[in-house]
């Protein structure tokens, strides 16, 4: 698969989609059987409690992933990504009411970075509950 998106179709400040995911506990159930992640306070309301967290919380993976998501969508070809980083922030918590919470993420092509690879730096902003979750995230991605 090659991306979708022209490398000259897009310059620093170029918007992509904004997204928001939702998040539940079935989902960090079925996360947490597919990464071998049990760890209990992505389940376990009482555990996540104890040891001092406000209530269940998403994998720090999991969140990274549902993010990322914005930039392969966009491009068309998950294989178009190059690189990604990001920096833990807060957690996403993760309450048993019913909706759970919410990912919500802006990105924005922040640099063309090499024409002759054909690659951009896009920013993401990635929040939950009003409050950023995920700080200096970046993916480098390849274009058409």
């Amino acid at each position: 698969m090659t991306a979708k998106v022209a490398y000259t179709d897009v310059e620093a400040g170029t918007e992509l989609p904004t997204r928001a995911f939702p998040v539940d506990r079935e989902r960090l159930v079925r996360y947490a059987g597919a990464s071998g992640d049990f760890n209990p306070i992505h389940w376990n309301e009482r555990f996540a409690k104890d040891v001092g967290l406000p209530d269940v919380i998403a994998h720090g993976m999991f969140t990274m992933a549902e993010a990322v998501r914005v930039v392969t969508d966009w491009a068309g070809d998950p294989g178009s990504l190059v690189e990604y980083g990001v920096r833990f922030t807060k957690p996403v918590v993760v309450p048993d009411d019913g909706e759970g919470a919410v990912i919500e993420v802006a990105a924005k092509v922040g640099a063309k970075l090499d024409d002759e690879a054909r690659t951009v730096q896009v920013d993401l902003t990635v929040t939950s509950a009003g409050q950023k979750v995920l700080s200096m995230s970046r993916a480098v991605v390849r274009l058409a």
